[in-house]
Formats: structure tokens, sequence, C-alpha cells
């Protein structure tokens, strides 16, 4: 048997390859699909067929990229009109050389989510491994939030379902394949880890700990995590089929005046430098999205419809500044900065930049009573555990919709957990045509570190 799993950064996705004889197939693959062409052919393989675990909303998926290169036949769960592939029926099995893959129809996370269950009958008739897409993670469970409030209870009801009934019984020995690790927006909690089987989540999972069916559902219906918008474009084209790309996009690299000259034409900007260079010194206007940030934060606030600039701390960044973006269905990547910010300012183009605030500054400020206001960035369950008395919550994905609620006429610290979505946020407040605006290094985690004090109202 071969196994591979192929994590794709800044999404935290895992997707897999599985082969054995001649045959492979691909689970959950991602759209720049190259690196399961390069595996198969490495190990003498033909990738036979694509299997989703569900309709994905944090991605776009790779099905019809890689099918479009293979040929391989596509395969996803039963409940939606799809556009393209077959539609499973529970149960339904598979060879893959000598193994055999199954069906299980897990509804909770999605409808139509589906695990698969694969057997080595050459040792034996027990299940080896399950790819439980967003089912069943490490240390946590998937979200059931993503039909709407109204449709949560019953969501999480076929999910607690779904795992004790049908996935759990698999056996304690079951390797536990999920579509995402930590950091993915898709699960709470997901362990920092890539191993794990179904007896340790049993045992260890906090959420399987709750054992009552009705406390497992108000648990879920409770949980209140961020749905960012690009999640419909990624539903869309994952019951559609996305664009082909055909090959990686190739962005232009653009002196300073070829780059104003398409920013005058209403291209977005995005300076992928860290908070501290983007405060040094940026093109006015642009957003402020590190690196790895891109592929959750670029979908806050860029439009699907208009032209993407890149500035980048590094040119070495360029190739993985747009696999990022794609993943995530931007694929109007037109061009780069030549040299980067240095080339533009030497260009003798004018930037403004961003003060930096220490924590220290930031006390010292408020202890004087200074009119400040300290905008969190951060997410409502980290907001809930600690922040700054006084403090103005606004998470840095809804700020552009919300600027009417920070007054204009006072300076701006803004923070989040170590200050890189504080750095978005306060670049979205200078595009706004805020004068006075900081981003608070280390944020909360060196406010704390600092012994500074938070509250829990």
């Amino acid at each position: 048997m071969i196994f591979e799993r192929i994590k794709s950064e800044g999404i935290a996705h895992n997707s897999y390859l599985i082969g054995s004889g001649s045959d492979a197939a691909v689970i959950d693959p991602r759209r720049d699909c190259q690196i399961y062409i390069d595996l198969a052919q490495e190990k003498g393989l033909r990738i036979k067929y694509i299997f989703e675990t569900h309709r994905n909303e944090d991605y776009v998926i790779g099905s019809v990229e890689l099918n479009n290169f293979t040929e391989a036949e596509i395969y996803h769960g039963p409940g939606l009109n799809w556009k393209y592939g077959t539609t499973l029926r529970d149960g339904q099995e598979f060879q893959i050389g000598k193994l055999r893959l199954t069906t299980i129809h897990t509804p909770g996370h999605t409808d139509e989510s589906v695990s698969y269950a694969v057997a080595d009958p050459s040792s034996g008739e027990a299940t080896v491994m399950v790819f439980t897409g967003d089912t069943l993670f490490v240390n946590d469970v998937g979200r059931t939030d993503l039909c709407g409030p109204e449709e949560g209870p019953r969501l999480a009801s076929n999910l607690y379902d779904s795992i004790l009934n049908k996935l759990l019984p698999l056996g304690d020995g079951v390797i536990l394949c999920p579509a995402h690790g930590a950091g993915s927006v898709c699960g709470l909690n997901i362990g920092d880890r890539d191993e794990s089987t179904l007896g340790i989540e049993r045992t260890q999972n906090p959420i399987l700990q709750i054992k009552n069916k009705d406390d497992f559902i108000k648990h879920k219906v409770a949980e209140q995590p961020e749905r960012p918008p690009y999640f419909r474009q990624m539903e869309k084209y994952n019951l559609e089929g996305p664009p082909l790309l055909g090959c990686m996009p190739l962005p232009a690299p653009l002196t300073p005046t070829e780059f104003k000259e398409e920013m005058e034409k209403r291209a977005v900007v995005i300076d992928t430098s860290e908070p501290a260079a983007f405060g040094g010194a940026h093109i006015k206007g642009a957003y402020s999205i590190w690196l790895e940030g891109l592929p959750v934060f670029a979908g806050w606030v860029l439009a699907y419809d208009k032209p993407i600039l890149l500035v980048l701390e590094d040119q070495c960044h360029l190739g993985r500044a747009v696999r990022y973006l794609i993943r995530v269905g931007y694929d109007r990547v037109i061009g780069y900065l030549k040299d980067g910010t240095e080339g533009w300012y030497n260009a003798g183009l004018p930037t403004e930049n961003l003060p930096l605030l220490s924590v220290h500054q930031l006390k010292d400020k408020i202890d004087r009573g200074e009119e400040l206001v300290v905008l969190d960035a951060r997410e409502q369950g980290e907001w809930d555990s600690g922040h700054i008395k006084g403090a103005l919550h606004i998470y840095v994905g809804h700020l552009e919709q919300r600027l009417a609620e920070i007054p204009k006429d006072k300076p701006v610290a803004v923070i989040c957990s170590v200050g890189h979505r504080a750095g978005l946020g306060a670049s979205i407040l200078l595009r706004a045509g805020y004068q006075e605006v900081y981003n608070v290094l280390g944020s909360v985690k060196a406010w704390k570190t600092a012994g500074f004090p938070t509250v829990t109202d």
C-alpha cells in the first residue's frame, strides 16, 4: 500500500494519495494539482479515481483540474445537484489494486458529507484507515453552522450520529485521515498533529467526551465560528466545477510606473510584508496581508471581479502567494512590483507609513488618559478569553462594513493576538481615510506577557 498526505499551507488542508498495484486514488485534491501527478509518476501509479468528502467551503477543489490531466473519475456524496462527476451511494465499494475503499455517508458538517474506509483484504478484512473529511478531526469535529442557525441543531444531531454510530464502530486502531489540520477555519480547536486513530479520538477528543446527544447539540449550536464571505464563491465553484487553470498564473514583473498605471485602473494592491516592514513604508491604499494570511484573509477583503497586484517582501515569495490566491479562487493576479517597496520609493513615488506601538507605549497612553480608541480585531472566542478594558471589539473581517462605529477624530490603536490581523485592520482604516492609526506589535499576547490586566466582561 502506498499512502501520501499532501499538506497545503495557509488553509491547513490535507489531501491524500493512496495506491496499490498500478492504481491510485486522490482524496480531496487541491487546485494546483501537479503534485499528485508527480507522485503517481514517481511511484508507477495511474490515478484512476478522485474522491471528494464534501462540497468544500474554504478552498477551490482540484477535482476538475486533476480530471483534465488524468481523466480519473470524480465521485462525491449524495444530496446535492452536482454539475460534474458522479454521485455515490452509501456503502458503495471500489477496488484500488489490492485495497478496498468503502463509501460511508456521514452527514453533519454538511448533508452530502461522506467518509471513505479503506481495508487491505490481503492481510485482513478490518478497516485500516478512514478519510473523514470535515466530519472528524484530530481533537475536534466539523462545524455545523454552514446552513444557517435554523439548521444547526439538525446538522449537529446528524454529526453526532455519524461519528458515534458510523465512524467509531470501525475500530479503535483505525488511522484517522481528516481533511484539515490545525489553523483551518473548518474547526475551532483542531489539534496540532497529523497522526491519530479513532481510538485516540474516542478517548481524548474533548468534543467526543460529551456523551449525551442533547449536550453535544447544545455545544455545537453555541459555537460561533466566523464565516468568511468567500465561502459562498467556494460553494458555487465546488458545486458547478471551477474554471480550469491549465497551468499556474504567471503575474508580470512590473516597474513602478507600470504598477502605478494598473493601480489607476482600479487594481487592488496586496502587500504581503510582515507588519513591521509594512509599517515602515508601504504604497498608499495597499491592504496589509502577511504572506501566510493570504489564503484566509484575502477572502474577507478582495472582490473576485477586480485584478490583483502584489507587493512582496521577498520576490521568492511570488509562487507561494499565487498558489495561496488561486486555491481560494483569485485567478486575476496580474502583476507584482519589481524590486518591491524599495523599487517604488527609489523611483521617487510616494509612500505612507503605519506607526507601530509596543504594548508598553499603549499602556502608557491609556494610563495618561489620552483620547484613544483601542480596536480589538480578534474573533469572539478570543475576545471572551480576555481583552483590554474599554476596548472596542470588531472582528477584522467585518471591519470594512462597520467603519461607522469607529470615530475618525481620535487615534486608533489596533490589536489582535500578535499583530498580523491588526496590521490588516490598520490598513483598512488607512484606506478609509483615518489619519492617526497604530498597529500594536505583539498585541494581546505581548500585553499579557508583560503582566498587564485584561477583563472578561
